[in-house]
């Protein structure tokens, strides 16, 4: 079985704000580039309130990379996708199928289980707060920034995107 890193994309407010109703909380299209840029060709785990958020967004599964979908529902299926009934089944087929990094797609429940394995984050951190109903899980622990930030600027947003690690 292969060992790679286990990573997050995600956008969080200043206070951790993520979503709210099962919903992002801006539209920064650069920020869904750059997840799109940096999952290409890996696996994705997604919880299936979030995957199917996506759905709404682009009308199918993210193209050019194998997603997971995690669901307790038995008879839940989607084309084209894995689904697992549990955040470990979808790990350990996911490491299976990957040998380089493991990608998070959320959303809340899903990052604050998994958070404790996660080795690197790759951070937009939207300068403000917000209206939020779900909130990304404490980070303190991810100290090395292993790519410079980068300050910007879209649809009224300012943001800075950050890496980190353990």
């Amino acid at each position: 079985m292969n060992n790679p890193k286990i990573s997050i994309v995600v956008a969080v407010g200043e206070n951790r704000e993520i979503g709210k109703e099962n919903d992002l909380i801006w539209d920064i299209p650069e920020d869904r580039k750059r997840f799109r840029d940096i999952t290409r060709g890996h696996v994705v785990i997604w919880g299936r309130k979030t995957f199917e958020s996506v759905l709404g967004y682009i009308g199918k599964a993210p193209p050019g990379r194998t997603n997971i979908i995690v669901t307790r529902d038995k008879n839940y299926k989607y084309e084209e996708c894995i689904v697992a009934h549990s955040l470990e089944e979808a790990l350990r087929v996911a490491r299976e199928k990957e040998s380089e990094e493991i990608f998070i797609g959320g959303g809340g429940q899903i990052y604050k289980t998994v958070i404790p394995q996660v080795d690197r984050l790759y951070l937009t951190i939207v300068h403000g707060k917000f209206d939020s109903d779900t909130f990304f899980p404490d980070y303190l622990g991810f100290k090395n920034v292993i790519e410079p930030e980068e300050e910007h600027e879209s649809n009224g947003y300012k943001y800075t995107w950050v890496t980190l690690e353990k």
